[in-house]
């Protein structure tokens, strides 16, 4: 029998169970507060204190660092024809797993013409089109004109980056991204090309396929042209997708400076195709024609046959990559005796009109020497053993010149040291000390045997007598313009004096002599006064060997009565009768144009005419 309670026990039981629950809730909430706290306080740790830097982690984890390329600043030429340049193209790429997400797509309908989206007329809404993967693909491949099966394999796979065309146009990359396939994208490039063609090629020179800078300009002026590359810096998910609410940090790109050249492009043109010509004419082995500006030391043209085109190096021959104006190494021949007669008169040793008895053959030292051409003994002036050019006369002019002189006047002229034009290969040229001279050599420097220089050196020889003395430096780089747009003038070098201006005009009269003095009428151009020096000397063989061949020049200048400009002509190794061979119609056809091209007032004053014999 169950006995009951009595009121006042139940109520004393119930107040005591309040009691406890009232106590089990106290430590719940007690738990609970603290389980918030330490809750709390790791939120506080990483998300606050970012202890280990575990946010920092996982930012950097979902950072992208793009690239944003410089563009390759021009070359252009000195009235501002473009000689290279970087265009834009694109890469069209591939998120094969993005790409793999979607076995069926959606996109509006685009109109071609417009390049908007197409309204349904029935609807009022945007047309909406779908398309199987395979058909994003063969839309894809058509646009790309590429093998379908190609495309497919190029898109196919789990890599989150892959290439599916390369050097796409800018039309070409808007079409693809109209077609709005899944996965696909496409990143710029640039492309360097070269609109004037073989125009120039040895002096711009190229890039390789990796965009190495392996010639020319291209080459020596590359810190100039490259620029600075930008980035932009974005929070990307696992998917590749751009988080849109991450801040984007964007560095700007500093494209490369335009460098403007002292090549005005219509006369290497022109110089080029004379060259060409002359090497064809000859069936030489190549022909280098330099135009240089007489005060400035501005090269106007260095042109070569066989000239490469930048565009499509690998259809020339290796041998033609670079200027041989530059770089090829010929022993001047009787260009050189101008220096000889200069170096007499600076040194008072002799004047235009100094008589020599010159005998058909000479014999110095044991050595013999003779002309090409036949004489008798004859009374020639110096200014006359100039314009014919006689080795035995110029011999004995010049030997009356110390070794040291005949040396020291060659270095003062530039024989044997670089240009320090800004091109790369160029060589010193050779010129042995006078005291390893042998008993021949002492004598045939003095006709430019014995001692080997580039075209451009031997022409660099005549702008110092044309310039009243003072040599220069070749200068082929007229200004940078910076991104900015800032233009950087680059000043002239100082010249070195060389020999007097009354030397440099005695030497001009004795050139003005084998135009004037002479049947060399080929190189006389209407309405101005001309004068030059032609050269002849064995070309070494290959083999390092004794001579096979010939060199023959001609290097002149005009007008002569205020030289402005000077024209070098180097042909190697030309076939057939090497006196029957000449450059003369070569200078008469270049010079003219460089002249009137310019607006080069023609002479005023009459033309010299010193006597070549003494009575």
């Amino acid at each position: 029998m169950v006995q009951n309670s009595s009121p006042s026990a139940r109520g004393a039981n119930a107040q005591q169970l309040n009691k406890i629950g009232r106590g089990r809730i106290g430590w719940g909430f007690i738990a609970m507060m603290v389980i918030l706290l330490i809750i709390a306080g790791r939120l506080v740790l990483v998300q606050g204190l970012d202890v280990g830097n575990m946010a920092q982690a996982a930012e950097n984890q979902r950072k992208v660092v793009q690239t944003l390329p410089a563009v390759r600043g021009k070359i252009v030429d000195v009235k501002g024809k473009v000689l290279a340049e970087s265009i834009i193209r694109y890469n069209i790429t591939v998120s094969q797993i993005n790409f793999a997400q979607y076995p069926e797509f959606k996109r509006v309908d685009i109109d071609p013409k417009t390049g908007e989206g197409i309204i349904d007329p029935a609807t009022g809404q945007w047309k909406v089109e779908s398309f199987t993967a395979d058909e994003g693909i063969e839309q894809l491949s058509q646009l790309l004109k590429l093998p379908f099966d190609d495309v497919k394999k190029s898109v196919t796979g789990d890599k989150v980056h892959n290439f599916v065309a390369m050097d796409v146009s800018p039309q070409v990359e808007q079409q693809v991204a109209a077609l709005r396939v899944p996965g696909i994208y496409s990143e710029v490039v640039t492309k360097r090309v070269y609109p004037m063609g073989a125009v120039g090629g040895p002096i711009v020179g190229f890039l390789d396929k990796q965009g190495k800078a392996l010639a020319g300009i291209e080459q020596t002026m590359d810190a100039k042209l490259t620029g600075k590359d930008g980035s932009r810096t974005y929070q990307a998910g696992k998917n590749g997708i751009i988080i849109p609410t991450a801040p984007v940090r964007t560095v700007p790109a500093v494209d490369g400076q335009t460098v403007k050249l002292t090549i005005d492009q219509d006369i290497q043109f022109y110089a080029q195709q004379a060259a060409q010509q002359q090497k064809e004419q000859y069936k030489a082995e190549w022909v280098s024609i330099t135009v240089v500006e007489a005060k400035t030391g501005k090269a106007v043209a260095i042109a070569d046959s066989d000239s490469y085109d930048p565009n499509n190096v690998g259809a020339s021959d290796p041998s033609d990559i670079g200027s041989r104006s530059i770089s090829s190494v010929v022993e001047p021949g009787s260009t050189s005796k101008i220096m000889t007669a200069a170096a007499l008169v600076q040194e008072g040793l002799a004047t235009p009109l100094s008589e020599y008895l010159v005998p058909p053959t000479l014999t110095i030292d044991g050595q013999n020497f003779s002309d090409s051409f036949t004489h008798g003994t004859e009374k020639r002036t110096l200014s006359g053993i100039i314009t014919d050019s006689m080795n035995t006369g110029t011999v004995m002019a010049g030997s009356k010149l110390s070794l040291q002189q005949r040396y020291d006047y060659m270095r003062k002229f530039g024989v044997g040291e670089k240009t320090g034009i800004a091109l790369p290969g160029e060589s010193p040229g050779i010129l042995a000390k006078w005291q390893n001279w042998d008993g021949r050599q002492q004598y045939t420097v003095l006709f430019g045997q014995g001692v080997a220089q580039t075209p451009l050196q031997t022409t660099m020889v005549f702008q110092t007598i044309a310039n009243n003395g003072v040599r220069l430096k070749p200068a082929i780089i007229d200004s940078f313009t910076h991104a900015d747009g800032t233009v950087e003038t680059v000043p002239q070098a100082p010249g070195v004096k060389v020999i007097s201006p009354e030397t440099a005009k005695d030497a001009r009269d004795m050139l003005e002599g084998v135009v004037t003095m002479t049947d060399y009428k080929v190189v006389d151009i209407p309405g101005y006064r001309t004068g030059g020096k032609t050269g002849t000397a064995e070309a070494p063989a290959d083999n390092g060997v004794g001579f096979d061949g010939y060199t023959t020049s001609f290097i002149g200048m005009a007008p002569m009565d205020d030289p402005r400009y000077v024209v070098g002509i180097t042909v190697q190794r030309p076939q057939g009768n090497v006196y029957g061979i000449t450059q003369g119609y070569t200078f008469n056809q270049v010079m003219g144009q460089v002249l009137r091209s310019n607006d080069v007032p023609p002479s005023t004053t009459p033309p010299v005419k010193l006597p070549k014999f003494y009575k």
